[in-house]
């Protein structure tokens, strides 16, 4: 048994508070919400970042260990039956009604951690029934467009104005979540034209993913309104905008105002980790799947979660995950902590491996 693996079990507390409550009522509703925003940034801030690396050994063990593979399948099925579990929940319940908003949230919760951020880290492995899958578990959150956009958009635009996932300096939360969505879905559309227009493929065919992920969407969507009616249905939809506002507040605290150089009329500068900002805070690494590895992701974009490093010199945020998404809903707090942090990165260069 690898103990190692175990440690990303931490990403289950999740899914544990959300079946807490869509089996409780009042405040326990709310408790996926307060187990996120409440008792993980508290926590982290108490046991700050964590630097411990791999050894070279270590991870390629790591790299081999099918258990850690396990622990990100086992959430394509799990995510599914919190959905239809959902529907089950507020059928009987009404708009008016604390509980179903606490309820609602905690889907949304789940759509955007095991949903699209799940669905993320699959999205970038290399085999192709692994990214099938990434494509199930994004369906889930009505946001299977982001598997095109971000494997072919953000990874190659990533800290450059052509990237709609890069939060531009001074750019509040609010802007960016508007000018996120819009143009990675209508830049996904392009991606998509013309890649079957490089291979003459005719625009109603098999062969254009975002008109079949629209397809799995109605799908979805039928299957839910069938089984439980149309507010059991629109308590989900409302599910799926928290998770896609959850990924883009993600995206926003990523890159906030990092900038890669123009070296030519044409390209930029090779993406190194500077260009993406880095949290060690171990929960928020653990319950995201070392998502805040951010850095080493950019460097390395098809290393598995489990074997991402930290850089010496990659920014560095002040706390996780979490607690960043909060400070970032006060746009005033955001600027006077990372605008400095920003000016004072001025001629980094790439850093070497911590």
């Amino acid at each position: 048994m690898n103990w190692q693996a175990l440690k990303y079990l931490t990403a289950y507390l999740l899914p544990l508070t959300v079946a807490i409550s869509l089996t409780s009522e009042g405040w326990l509703s709310f408790l996926p919400l307060l187990y996120s925003f409440g008792f993980i940034p508290l926590l982290e801030l108490a046991v700050g970042p964590q630097l411990s690396q791999l050894s070279p050994a270590q991870k390629a063990l790591a790299k081999e260990d099918r258990l850690y593979d396990w622990l990100l399948y086992l959430m394509a099925p799990l995510m599914f039956i919190f959905i239809f579990w959902y529907g089950q929940a507020v059928q009987s319940l009404a708009f008016t009604d604390s509980t179903f908003w606490g309820r609602t949230l905690g889907l949304g919760l789940l759509c955007g951690v095991i949903g699209i951020n799940v669905g993320h880290e699959l999205g970038h492995r290399t085999t192709g029934w692994e990214q099938r899958l990434a494509k199930i578990l994004l369906t889930s959150s009505l946001y299977t467009h982001f598997f095109i956009e971000h494997n072919y958009g953000h990874h190659r635009n990533v800290a450059t104005p052509e990237d709609p996932a890069t939060a531009r300096y001074n750019e509040t939360l609010y802007a960016f979540w508007w000018r996120s969505i819009v143009n990675s879905y209508r830049h996904a559309w392009q991606i998509q034209r013309k890649m079957l227009l490089g291979k003459k493929v005719r625009f109603f065919s098999l062969k254009n993913h975002m008109l079949l992920f629209h397809v799995g969407h109605l799908f979805l969507l039928l299957a839910l309104v069938v089984t439980f009616g149309s507010f059991a249905l629109a308590g989900y939809l409302i599910a799926a905008l928290i998770g896609i506002v959850l990924l883009e507040s993600v995206n926003y605290i990523e890159h906030y105002g990092l900038a890669r150089k123009k070296v030519s009329a044409k390209r930029y500068e090779n993406t190194t980790p500077v260009h993406s900002w880095n949290s060690n805070h171990l929960i928020g690494r653990l319950v995201l799947f070392e998502l805040s590895r951010h850095s080493d992701h950019h460097a390395n974009p098809h290393k598995k979660y489990q074997t991402l490093q930290s850089y010496l010199h990659s920014p560095q945020l002040p706390t996780g995950y979490p607690g960043m998404i909060i400070l970032a809903f006060v746009p005033p707090l955001w600027f006077a902590l990372m605008n400095r942090r920003i000016q004072g990165l001025h001629g980094h260069a790439q850093g070497e491996m911590a």
